[in-house]
């Protein structure tokens, strides 16, 4: 049996709440893994359930919430931002590098979705980090963006203008809803998008299906993808083919020049490999590629 503790950090002057996974048998100081969700996601999404078989193969997970979002503090709720959400990365890596029994050289990056974005950006910028994991990621926002239906980007556009104007005088964010149903308003539509997302959440869950409307801006001018030839580290890359969400043309574009990188296309949706026969898939190949790159003994 792992263990699962309840810890926090600060990021930004604000406390960041998270779950510590440690391996039942650690064979001294272990690899850590730094977890967190994609857009609007929380932890309670399915990432204990990959970071339950990342203990039992050895390694801490420290599975954290981003602030204004689920279990951590941050007003105003659902504020989603890519610059404070990169902050936070970077305030968890370091808290993870201070933990006991956990080798400070040995740390990687988790993500999946928008943070699996995230973590390519990260890990080029902290040639310390020992591998990448990127899942589904979001890697270029022109092409999310397009994948998006014209009427709904313009109707996405006006309220995140608006939303963002309103911050300047104070006002609290004009909320979007995360995933919505084919044609209605939200940053994901697709028709796999709701069922998809929303099924991922369990009871007692905190999240929430709204996020701040000036995220749409956000999206269509980030482009983490680029930072993918600037990986030292390891990288992993799993790509699905029929991604809604995410391109798969233009993911692969970007991740092909990481130096060290590994591409798993896999022949799924965005939202597949979270559950049933596509999850044990994935995250045993994420599992075999750790032990190979940042083996545990």
């Amino acid at each position: 049996m792992t263990g699962r503790e309840d810890v926090s950090f600060v990021s930004g002057g604000t406390t960041c709440r998270a779950w510590l996974y440690r391996p039942a048998a650690p064979a001294g100081d272990v690899p850590v893994i730094v977890m967190a969700h994609g857009l609007g996601g929380v932890r309670e999404m399915r990432l204990d359930a990959f970071a339950e078989r990342f203990a039992a193969a050895g390694y801490a997970c420290l599975v954290f919430d981003y602030r204004h979002f689920g279990a951590s503090d941050g007003e105003p709720r659902q504020l989603l931002s890519v610059r404070r959400q990169r902050q936070d990365w970077k305030a968890a890596v370091a808290f993870a590098r201070g933990l006991r029994d956990v080798d400070a050289e040995r740390v990687v990056l988790w993500g999946s979705s928008f943070s699996g974005g995230h973590v390519i950006a990260i890990g080029a910028d902290d040639h310390r980090v020992a591998a990448v994991v990127s899942q589904c990621p979001f890697t270029d926002g022109l092409s999310s963006t397009l994948a998006v239906p014209p009427l709904t980007s313009l109707r996405l556009t006006v309220r995140a203008v608006v939303d963002l104007v309103g911050s300047w005088f104070g006002r609290k964010p004009l909320l979007v809803p995360l995933a919505a149903e084919p044609g209605g308003l939200g940053l994901m539509s697709a028709p796999d998008a709701l069922p998809g997302y929303v099924g991922l959440v369990q009871e007692g869950s905190t999240f929430r299906n709204e996020a701040s409307a000036r995220t749409a801006l956000g999206i269509v001018s980030s482009y983490p993808g680029r930072r993918a030839k600037a990986l030292a580290a390891p990288a992993f890359f799993v790509v699905c083919d029929t991604d809604t969400v995410a391109p798969a043309k233009a993911t692969l574009r970007h991740v092909a020049k990481a130096p060290r990188g590994e591409v798993l296309k896999y022949p799924a949706g965005h939202f597949d490999i979270y559950r049933g026969e596509h999850f044990e898939q994935v995250v045993s190949a994420e599992t075999e590629f750790l032990q190979r790159v940042v083996p545990v003994a």
